[in-house]
């Protein structure tokens, strides 16, 4: 059957042959539902972040040696970078509730054989592969974007990404927490079996009517995310905000853990613990999507760039008290959760029909900044030492300011 791309220009790919089938209106989100995707998206994110407290055990039983013992963070990043790309636009082609569905199951199996790895290279190719299948948290981003009313959808989908920041928050305590009773195979396991669960709870509760999907080959669906960018601003906009709100949340993460060090002399655990300040930001998520849907992005967007950049204020001051550093996470996580929640609102409203594809593309960017804002804050360390990261935070946040001055326009 013959595609062709309608409406000289846009990306939505249609069924040549007779008019296109519309979808009955949606129904809405409910609490329940919206509870469940947060549920969810919690899970599946932890899974990447799990490592992170258990490398030293890891680099103990596998015989890795502690200089290369991050590829085990790097091989899980470079399978969620992957899986941006490859696999969540699969969420415009195909029924959601399958895939999603499917995933979460592979993901399971996966995380299992993590568990049983019995070498290195089986934990690796393991690791890359729960990765790559952890980006089902943007195929139910965008369905809960999609099966959301209008005046909600910026609600519906902070509600949903405050489960992602919790994930991330929570996922290196009870990483920790079960290491420490169990071993580090075990949080596999177990992660596994909840994940297990919650597939079966997603493919009982997700509809089981969409709107009809169009039928297009997958290099053309691959090929429509870059058209994407080519065709909308708003999404390069965003897109860019993305990269610098992420790069400097982990110009803060990246060096936190040499609070080890004199004079702080903090355990791993006491450092840890600094992550759930940032709560703030998941419980800013809902509301801050909330004033999206009243017309707000904009406003909210200008205000939280500015949080963001002052948040380094009290981060640089930190010697005197350790209190002024929480006010500072509080602040940045606040801030970039804000943005984060906004950016995703308002491409989602911009194109209905390639939801997944925006949602995909959106947060290769954001992967970007994350690594770029680790390497950054490494070298300003090196160079100059904790002032350095402060300058090089509040230098990121300052730019991403005056870009979104300079690009209001394509807001409006």
């Amino acid at each position: 059957m013959n595609m062709q791309v309608v409406n000289s220009g846009a990306t939505s790919l249609e069924q040549s042959d007779g008019p296109p089938r519309v979808a009955p209106p949606p129904a809405g989100l409910s609490r329940l539902t919206a509870l469940i995707f947060a549920i969810a998206c919690g899970l599946s994110v932890a899974n990447v972040y799990f490592a992170h407290p258990l490398l030293d055990a890891m680099a103990h039983d596998f015989a890795i040696a502690p200089a290369s013992v991050g590829i085990v963070v790097t091989v899980t990043q470079i399978g969620y970078g992957l899986g941006l790309f490859f696999i969540v636009p699969l969420g415009d082609l195909f029924d959601r509730r399958k895939l999603i569905a499917g995933q979460a199951i592979l993901s399971a199996v996966a995380l299992v054989a993590v568990g049983v790895a019995p070498n290195a290279a089986m934990l690796l190719a393991s690791l890359a592969v729960v990765g790559l299948l952890a980006v089902v948290v943007q195929v139910l981003v965008a369905f809960a974007a999609d099966l959301a009313v209008a005046s909600q959808r910026g609600r519906a989908v902070g509600t949903v990404t405050s489960g992602v920041i919790l994930g991330i928050l929570l996922a290196r305590f009870a990483s920790g927490v079960v290491a420490d009773f169990a071993g580090w195979r075990w949080v596999y396991l177990v992660s596994a079996g909840l994940t297990l669960v919650m597939a079966m709870v997603l493919y009982l509760i997700l509809p089981r009517h969409e709107a009809e999907r169009p039928r297009t080959s997958y290099p053309r669906l691959l090929a429509s995310v870059l058209l994407l960018f080519a065709q909308e601003p708003l999404l390069r906009v965003r897109a860019v905000l993305a990269m610098l709100i992420f790069a400097s949340f982990n110009v803060l993460w990246a060096p936190l853990v040499l609070l080890s060090a004199a004079p702080f002399s903090l355990s791993h655990t006491e450092i840890g613990l600094f992550g759930l300040a940032g709560v703030a930001g998941a419980l800013g998520a809902r509301w801050t999507g909330g004033l999206v849907d009243r017309g707000r992005g904009q406003l909210v967007t200008g205000f939280s760039l500015l949080l963001m950049m002052a948040a380094w204020l009290p981060i640089a001051f930190m010697g005197m008290s350790l209190w002024l550093l929480v006010a500072g996470i509080v602040m940045l996580d606040l801030a970039i959760q804000a943005v984060h929640v906004t950016n995703q609102s308002l491409i989602f409203a911009r194109r209905p029909d390639a939801r997944s594809r925006l949602v995909g593309g959106y947060m290769i960017f954001y992967s970007v900044g994350s690594a770029l804002g680790s390497i950054a804050s490494t070298m300003a360390y090196g160079a100059m030492g904790w002032n350095g990261v402060c300058v090089l935070g509040a230098g990121i946040g300052l730019l991403a300011l005056l870009f979104w001055a300079l690009t209001l326009r394509v807001g409006r």
